[in-house]
């Protein structure tokens, strides 16, 4: 594939020509795959007041007009899948099979806010006499920015602006210098299904410069993002001056624990679905397992074969189930906290091995992994699997719920009440009982703690972008 040169979109115009650009390399190969505009601060600005005339004409359209115009969407994305797909896998590094995957996901959101953009519901309230009506009205929030990760170039961006074009609104996003391309194509898709211009815009400049125009206009309602913790609580505070609304999806911590009782293939299987999607490199991945003991020995022979048979190597390539990680400073964590497991006592006994000059990491299993390990304490965002062995459930309760996130966990056992007691005792948003891979359009997707503030996803994902107006009428008798 030849490089691509492509543009920020503002107010329907590809814009950013004369600007300096920036270079967007492979990881898999450090080769220069295309370049980008760095955007500017007047370009924010253009897409603010682009997203604000366009606001006007978006909100009054019908429901079932604003869904005509997201079927579109979607059936241009579903045509260019193909496309798309090498492209994220270009920028991104993960393997062919999962991007094409992923694009499927992203055009999964599309469809779902299409239907469920009619589905906004108000109601009627029994008042208290005669003389009085209430009404609950739901309307758009306005005009949102959106803040998105490498890691799903293409869902992450969909999940946030489906629903939010669904609800009425306007939207502008800032994609990371990682994965730009992706984002265009999907504005590109968005263009060809004819969105009118101004609904949707994007614009790839520094966080700095983004966060601050965006935080600063009285424009725009509403900030989205995902990404760090850290990076979530400095956004939440800059909200503040304006009384943003805001939706977060933090850092995770996700747990999975094995009981006694669990099916050993299911639970092998529901592991490897869960830790090694895009080389480790998701926020709901399993970061540490928990083994009850009468199952650990089996569990871990069976996962140590299961790691064995998984292929490092470009995404492009085939049968490769693990690409490369995004960059230097991800690779150097790994290390970090593998490392840090081995002089505190671990036994690496599947991979621990990398190569730095591409940032390829083999998927490494680390057994006698104790709480006072990096990788059991923060989130390795690699394909590195450290088990501790537990006595009872309680203690794998307690050691699960004993971190400040609380985004995603997972549980294998085949007894439905210890499988109820665990769904319930976990603080986490998202929960897999005997299921490595939870996520789907239209199901609520967010985390509790520190793991961030509200749900995208579902019917919840659409009420993220409405805001509910109460109407009282008086009436004459």
């Amino acid at each position: 594939m030849k490089e691509l040169n492509l543009l920020n979109y503002v107010a329907g115009e590809w814009v950013g020509e004369n600007e300096e650009t920036f270079d967007i390399t492979n990881p898999a190969t450090n080769e220069r795959v295309g370049t980008m505009p760095n955007g500017t601060k007047e370009d924010v600005l253009a897409a603010i007041e682009g997203a604000q005339a366009a606001f006007e004409e978006w909100k009054v359209l019908s429901a079932e007009e604003r869904s005509d115009y997201l079927e579109k969407f979607y059936q241009r994305v579903i045509e260019r899948q193909e496309e798309i797909a090498r492209i994220l896998t270009l920028e991104n590094g993960k393997p062919l099979k999962e991007a094409r995957g992923e694009v499927l996901y992203a055009a999964s959101f599309i469809k779902w806010y299409a239907e469920e953009g009619k589905r906004v519901y108000g109601r009627t309230i029994p008042s208290k006499g005669p003389g009085q009506r209430i009404q609950v009205m739901k309307q758009p929030v306005g005009v949102i920015a959106a803040i998105t990760p490498w890691n799903f170039p293409a869902a992450m961006i969909t999940r946030k602006l489906a629903p939010a074009l669904a609800a009425g609104c306007t939207f502008i996003v800032k994609p990371p210098k990682e994965t730009p391309l992706t984002a265009a194509k999907l504005m590109e898709c968005a263009e060809e299904a004819g969105i009118p211009s101004g609904v949707v815009n994007m614009v790839v400049t520094p966080n700095e410069a983004f966060s601050e125009t965006i935080q600063q206009s009285e424009v725009v309602r509403k900030l989205t993002f995902t990404g760090s913790t850290e990076v979530g609580k400095l956004l939440m505070k800059q909200s503040a001056d304006q009384m943003k609304n805001i939706s977060l999806e933090l850092g995770g911590q996700a747990p999975l624990i094995v009981l006694d009782d669990a099916d050993v293939e299911a639970a092998v299987e529901g592991t490897i679905a869960s830790k090694f999607r895009n080389a480790g490199q998701t926020c709901i991945c399993a970061n540490r397992l928990y083994v009850q003991a009468g199952i650990y020995d089996e569990f871990v022979s069976r996962l140590k074969e299961k790691i064995e048979e998984l292929n490092v190597g470009n995404g492009l390539e085939e049968n490769v189930d693990i690409g490369p990680l995004i960059n230097q400073k991800g690779y150097e964590k790994v290390v970090r906290h593998v490392e840090d497991a081995k002089e505190k006592g671990a036994d690496i006994v599947v991979g621990g091995q990398g190569q730095y000059e591409a940032p390829f990491y083999e998927p490494t299993l680390i057994l006698g992994a104790k709480e006072n390990m990096l990788c059991m304490t923060e989130e390795t965002f690699g394909p590195v699997v450290p088990v501790q062995k537990v006595e009872t459930e309680e203690e794998a309760i307690r050691l699960a719920n004993d971190t400040p996130f609380g985004l995603a966990a997972y549980y294998f056992t085949e007894n439905m009440n210890r499988g109820t007691k665990m769904a319930e005792a976990l603080d986490y948003g998202i929960i897999g009982w005997n299921h490595g891979a939870p996520s789907a359009a239209q199901a609520p997707f967010g985390g509790m703690k520190q793991s961030g503030l509200g749900r995208e996803g579902g019917a919840e994902g659409i009420e993220a972008f409405l805001e509910t107006k109460y109407l009282s009428i008086g009436i004459k008798s």
